[in-house]
């Protein structure tokens, strides 16, 4: 089973994949895709590590998603990536320009072969206006097409709207 959960910033998209990791009774292991940068972003991840249950494991993969995917993935797990869009955003920032690309790959690559539950958190950034700025417009476009990808892989797609799940996709 894999499941998308979309949503705006402080939409509550994960909290709803944290409460349906939580739900699955599976051991869960937290993907943290995150860099801590500055004091904001250090605050953002304290409240996320807050609201864990104990027992989670966490990885920090800010870049090499598809190879903790394939680590840790097992038929007895679930594992919670939040989220795709601070992924994306770590490799378009990144030195080696041809990092996304490789990266991309190798998740599109492994995501139909992975065992267990996964569960994909995901800012949704494509519903207002054009941003401003080359690097602002490419991180637009990639997430929407990392999104779209990432949905027809997988089994439900939930869009979170103040909290509160939408149903878009529904094949489990």
């Amino acid at each position: 089973m894999k499941l998308l959960v979309l949503g705006g910033i402080r939409s509550g998209k994960s909290r709803l994949a944290e409460q349906a990791a939580f739900d699955s009774g599976l051991t869960v292991t937290y993907i943290a895709t995150a860099l801590s940068a500055d004091a904001e972003m250090q605050q953002r991840i304290a409240k996320h590590s807050q609201r864990r249950p104990d027992g989670w494991a966490v990885v920090e993969a800010p870049y090499a998603l598809a190879a903790c995917l394939q680590q840790y993935a097992t038929a007895e797990s679930c594992l919670l990536v939040d989220c795709l869009t601070s992924w994306l955003t770590n490799l378009l920032c990144a030195d080696d320009e041809t990092q996304f690309e490789k990266e991309l790959a190798g998740l599109l690559e492994a995501l139909p072969n992975l065992p267990g539950r996964i569960i994909f958190v995901s800012n949704e950034t494509s519903m207002g206006i054009v941003p401003v700025g080359e690097l602002t417009r490419r991180f637009c476009d990639e997430a929407g097409l990392l999104q779209q990808t990432i949905a027809q892989h997988c089994d439900k797609v939930v869009l979170s709207i103040a909290g509160l799940p939408q149903v878009l996709k529904d094949e489990s």
